[in-house]
């Protein structure tokens, strides 16, 4: 069969005599999967790395090709947006949905899906584990009824002080010198000008005269009077109070120290991460991280609670947590610089150099980065951004985060769908401009690999990545169990889209997360790379997707069940025929 003729570099690991190679497995395509079958081909020669078979690859017949397309996992929109704009023109950074009143409806996800959603994001901040539930139930609908791949991520609530309610179900403006009394008593109804704190202790040690600060600068209080444990306070930046919005305290230019008491994940956090595991979310985002503890201590957790595959985040959102980043970034499956509430704690001037240092300590250890709040914060009442926020947009995405967050934007706003369209765009046009302009940031190769497997691993992800890009490969091929090889791929930042291949789905949309990865469910042979290689290619090359012509690079991380497999952590380079 004439599928693809190849080039090949074969790395196996612990094997230094590297000779001519072919793979000697016949294999069929039966029903969706591979079934390796003896060709007759014998091992000849002598010596370790030498092995000289002749390779025979049979596609069965257009019944069994049918099946096994329909178990080819690429998502609609991924396979649209390859048939509309080619390889080098797929999307490489991800794009991240909160999911709120404004947007949860079966017809409004899936517009979110079809306009680049990857991953949809429920704070459990807000609304009733019911709620959270029928999201959930309605996304995984979506994915399995429509051909979408959308990862859930729940957000923990953490140990803070935030507005409980203002009597609203959505933003309420606070005008210049207008009073308000911010309490911690329930009150039946909504009295106006009334703020309820979710914390009993939230005025302990706040004076008259100190400023209180609503989400970072949205609005902003000066106290004027303390009355028991309540505040009056006089707006003297009028602005908004989103739902549940947080706020801090400062005296004399500087922030002052609350929740030191406080435990990082509260009995609710742990109820609610119960509910996210019962309910097979894809990520867990820990909120308000100092340190790596409360990180090591949610992974052993989910470890011992669960087979599934579940990746924490850590919302690097505090000064301590900037502090301890490179722990904490080592610690987690990813981080999420929630620049809302770092912005509270440090100078506004920081946050871009800020952000771009999170930006790069997680490519360098190889975790998935998001770059969250106020992306597009006027799109909360606006149709239009201003322009000074798609530069903001662009500049994030220069910097090669792995994904870009709205959250209010898409929650609660009327235009989430429109800010959606406008970060795929700016993000799609700013990695045109990076790739044409050849600005891709030289990466800083830090050793992540102990074993001598895992350093082969890496060093074969940074020689693809090379080649690729030199070689004006169309796409790089990944097969790939846990995710590793695909993620070492993703943090060299290749100009070609990576289609990862794996038979495991919770690595499928843990890899959503990821830059340039578009993650496809497929069966694998464990025992017989080529016979995988031939599978998929033809696969997509009957869809229309690959033509004559095209070069994919292919590498694998797959190991072999059988000593004498023929499974090899490689270098191929294909031209499709």
């Amino acid at each position: 069969m004439a599928v693809a003729t190849s080039d090949s570099i074969l790395a196996r690991s612990l094997i230094t005599d590297r000779r001519s190679t072919n793979f000697g497995l016949k294999n069929e395509v039966c029903r969706g999967k591979v079934v390796p079958c003896r060709a007759g081909g014998k091992v000849k020669g002598k010596g370790k790395g030498r092995v000289e078979v002749k390779a025979a690859v049979q596609i069965g017949g257009l019944e069994e090709v049918k099946k096994a397309k329909e178990e080819m996992g690429l998502d609609v929109v991924s396979e649209e947006e390859l048939r509309e704009k080619g390889f080098l023109g797929m999307r490489k950074t991800k794009l991240v949905c909160t999911i709120g009143p404004a947007c949860c409806s079966p017809q409004d996800l899936e517009k979110l899906a079809l306009g680049g959603m990857n991953v949809a994001r429920l704070n459990m901040c807000h609304n009733t584990r019911d709620w959270h539930r029928d999201v959930i139930k309605k996304i995984n609908q979506l994915n399995e009824e429509k051909g979408f791949c959308v990862s859930v991520m729940i957000d923990t609530e953490g140990s803070q002080i935030h507005v409980l309610d203002h009597g609203a179900p959505s933003s309420v403006k606070a005008e210049e010198g207008s009073t308000w009394l911010f309490t911690a008593q329930k009150l039946e109804g909504s009295p106006p000008f009334t703020i309820q704190a979710n914390y009993e202790g939230f005025s302990e040690g706040i004076e008259v005269g100190d400023e209180l600060v609503i989400d970072g600068g949205m609005a902003s209080f000066q106290v004027i009077e303390k009355v028991g444990n309540d505040l009056r306070c006089k707006c003297t930046d009028s602005g908004l109070f989103l739902p549940r919005a947080k706020f801090s305290f400062w005296r004399n230019g500087k922030l002052v120290a609350r929740n030191s008491e406080l435990p990082t994940l509260s009995k609710k956090d742990w109820a609610d991460i119960e509910f996210g595991v019962s309910e097979g979310v894809d990520f867990i985002a820990l909120s308000f991280v100092n340190d790596a503890d409360p990180v090591r201590q949610l992974k052993n957790y989910l470890y011992m609670r669960s087979s599934r595959s579940t990746r924490v985040l850590a919302k690097v959102e505090s000064l301590e947590s900037l502090q301890k980043l490179k722990e904490i970034v080592e610690a987690s499956d990813g981080i999420m610089a929630a620049r809302g509430d770092l912005g509270v704690e440090i100078p506004y001037e920081q946050i871009p150099t800020v952000q771009e240092e999170i930006t790069r300590v997680c490519r360098e250890m190889n975790k998935p980065v998001i770059v969250a709040s106020q992306l597009l914060e006027s799109m909360v009442e606006y149709p239009t951004p201003t322009r000074a926020e798609v530069a903001d947009v662009s500049e994030a995405v220069r910097q090669y985060a792995d994904a870009l967050m709205l959250s209010g934007e898409s929650a609660i706003g009327p235009y989430g769908q429109k800010a959606l369209s406008i970060l795929q765009m700016a993000s799609s046009r700013m990695e045109l401009w990076s790739r044409e302009e050849n600005r891709q940031s030289i990466l800083h190769q830090r050793r992540l690999g102990v074993s001598l497997p895992d350093r082969i691993a890496e060093q074969i992800c940074n020689c693809a990545v090379e080649m690729a890009n030199n070689l004006g490969v169309d796409a790089i091929f990944v097969y790939t169990k846990h995710g590793q090889m695909a993620s070492l791929l993703s943090r060299n930042r290749p100009y070609p889209p990576i289609f990862a291949f794996t038979s495991d789905n919770g690595t499928r949309m843990a890899l959503n997360l990821q830059w340039g990865v578009i993650p496809l469910l497929v069966e694998l042979s464990d025992d017989d790379m080529e016979a995988n290689i031939s599978m998929t290619i033809e696969l997509i090359r009957r869809k229309g997707l690959l033509k004559p012509g095209d070069v994919v690079m292919v590498v694998s991380d797959l190991t072999p069940t059988h000593i004498n497999s023929t499974a090899f952590q490689s270098i191929q380079v294909k031209t499709v025929v």
